[in-house]
């Protein structure tokens, strides 16, 4: 067996950043009275993002490549990681910080850690309830990073303002349940949330990533036929989380 281990962080990286600023300029529900000729802008109010703390969870390649889209906004980096790289640092004067702190000073928090034992609803019920209220959360890793029911219950309490997911626990994107009556309950609170902006899993679905993919897995197999082991050959199966493909690799804490 082989995988493609590295296609392209920035595809991960963009639509992280894509959610952040739907999210806090509102694009979603502009777009939804739009069509129904509202044009009002009572509840549409945004934030600079400029001068704001953005805490990063997980900072190898996918992290490290959002920071660097980050810095160029201005505001403070914050970032939490299990192995701390100091070329990031300084290139993004990024701050590691322990990640109840992350959570507690960042006006938005994103997650590019891979979903591991260790990392599993690795932003529970504790961290989420220190964070600052109206803070935006992003989570374009794993599903399983994410408690659901602890974010769901969260955004009932008013702490974060803010949530945005390209990932879910349950093994539901990828597939077409249109003509299904609703498949998780969860799942349809969430979409009914204005403040929740929720895309089915995209985040690497860019023409240079697939040609990235391709490219990669073709090479694998000529490899093969060849009678020659691949470079991204795996030791054994591991087991893959059920909203694969995924966005990166790296050990625990780092995307």
């Amino acid at each position: 067996m082989a995988n493609v281990p590295h296609y392209s962080p920035y595809a991960i990286a963009e639509h992280a950043l894509a959610l952040i600023l739907a999210l806090n300029r509102q694009l979603h529900r502009a777009t939804a009275q739009l069509r129904h000729a509202d044009f009002r802008l009572d509840e549409l109010v945004g934030f600079d993002r400029h001068g704001k703390t953005v805490g990063i969870i997980g900072c190898g390649i996918i992290g490290g490549t959002m920071a660097g889209l980050l810095h160029g906004f201005g505001g403070r980096l914050l970032g939490s990681d299990v192995q701390e790289d100091a070329t990031l640092s300084q290139r993004c004067g990024l701050e590691y910080v322990p990640l109840d702190t992350l959570c507690e000073l960042s006006d938005v928090v994103t997650v590019h850690a891979p979903l591991t034992a260790a990392t599993r609803h690795l932003p529970d019920a504790g961290p989420l309830a220190r964070i600052k209220r109206g803070v935006m959360l992003i989570n374009t890793s794993r599903g399983g990073l994410l408690d659901t029911k602890a974010a769901l219950a969260a955004l009932d309490s008013g702490q974060p303002g803010y949530l945005g997911l390209d990932v879910y626990e349950k093994g539901l994107f990828f597939y077409d349940h249109s003509q299904e009556p609703p498949q998780d309950a969860l799942l349809t609170q969430l979409l009914a949330r204005p403040n929740v902006l929720i895309t089915g899993h995209q985040g690497f679905l860019t023409r240079e990533a697939l040609t990235n993919i391709a490219t990669t897995t073709i090479e694998t197999l000529d490899c093969w036929l060849g009678g020659q082991p691949a470079a991204n050959e795996l030791a054994a199966a591991a087991p893959v989380p059920e909203e694969a493909p995924a966005g990166g690799t790296g050990a625990p804490g780092r995307g």
